[in-house]
């Protein structure tokens, strides 16, 4: 098999495929022949030696894939040999073939091609728990989205769009067209825009009740001046840590980390507002709750309430390609790499 190594911190140029012995799976694991692997920016903070959840260097990532099930090891249950299936690794899913725990094993919708399947369990997994569990989005309420054209912001507009709210998203302004297209009510260009002045403007000064932020730093301090009454953000990334380059800046890290609000319990009751975090690789001890989330999610999209797609796809010998066209923000919605 083949597997993608980061054999040390830096620009896409640390990536190495090189090929290793086909896994063999253990008691309760079935071993999956990749047809698709989900690119998250946590892999790109891992290679730029900037996240601290993941294995030591040199490593191979990767959170999700979608194949086929080509072996089955003792006591599985719920998977045969030839099925299609979607799942979650947590590392180890940038390779051709990987073992995982049955239980984070989903069998796949049939009319769903590997490259979008790929695009759901990070993705889709953050924006239901983001959404329904901390966010508890109702009819009426007013959501804002931001970065709206990334994977989890596109999952987050399908899933808004199951209930009667409006929703905002912020993107720059090429991605403006396909996000209204895909029920976007507002969008707003964070790069000529004042956001905040935005929201004011399309709410009426109402501000949003829900609030979806992956960028961290000062973002969440705005976000608060955002919220209407029992307004709720539910934070669950810092991408500004990165910024425009490809390699480690610890300055730029350090500056956004420092500008993160800090919240007082009591201006929040007095507020009446909530400020929540979600980091998913921090809820695999809790994976009966995962797997729920993921059935549901899955049901949705068998039902074609929501429908999940690949943004872009890169062959799996392109994952610098793929790295760098994420890095450019070039991208609207998820990025995946085909292994065929």
């Amino acid at each position: 098999m083949r597997q993608i190594w980061i054999r040390k911190p830096g620009d896409v140029d640390v990536l190495d495929i090189a090929e290793a012995p086909a896994p063999e799976p253990g008691p309760s694991e079935v071993r999956i022949s990749v047809k698709a692997v989900g690119i998250n920016f946590a892999d790109l903070m891992a290679r730029m030696g900037m996240y601290a959840d993941a294995p030591k260097l040199p490593a191979v990532v990767g959170y999700e894939v979608a194949g086929v099930v080509d072996s089955c090891g003792p006591q599985v249950e719920g998977c045969v040999e030839g099925e299609r299936v979607v799942a979650l690794t947590r590392f180890g899913g940038y390779a051709t073939q990987v073992c995982v725990p049955d239980i984070q094993v989903f069998p796949l919708p049939s009319t769903m091609s590997f490259s979008d399947a790929a695009a759901i369990p990070v993705n889709y997994f953050t924006a239901y728990l983001a959404m329904y569990h901390f966010g508890n989005l109702q009819d009426g309420e007013r959501v804002l989205i931001q970065n709206a054209g990334g994977g989890v912001g596109l999952a987050a507009v399908q899933l808004a769009r199951l209930t009667e709210s409006t929703v905002i998203g912020t993107a720059s302004a090429a991605k403006h067209a396909s996000l209204s297209e895909m029920g976007v009510d507002h969008c707003i260009d964070y790069r000529s825009e004042d956001v905040v002045d935005a929201v004011s403007r399309v709410t009426g000064g109402g501000g949003v009740h829900l609030i979806l932020d992956p960028l961290g730093g000062p973002s969440l301090k705005a976000d608060y001046r955002m919220l209407a009454p029992l307004g709720r953000i539910v934070a669950y990334g810092a991408s500004k840590v990165v910024g425009a380059g490809r390699r480690r800046s610890i300055p730029r890290a350090l500056g956004v980390l420092l500008r993160m609000p800090r919240f007082s319990p009591l201006a929040l009751m007095n507020d009446n507002a909530g400020v929540m975090g979600l980091n998913l690789g921090h809820l695999w001890d809790d994976i009966e709750r995962l797997r729920s989330v993921g059935e549901r999610i899955l049901e949705l999209a068998a039902e074609g309430r929501i429908a999940p797609r690949a943004g872009q796809s890169f062959p799996f010998e392109e994952v610098r390609e793929a790295h760098r066209f994420i890095h450019d923000r070039k991208n609207t919605g998820k990025v995946v790499l085909t292994a065929e």
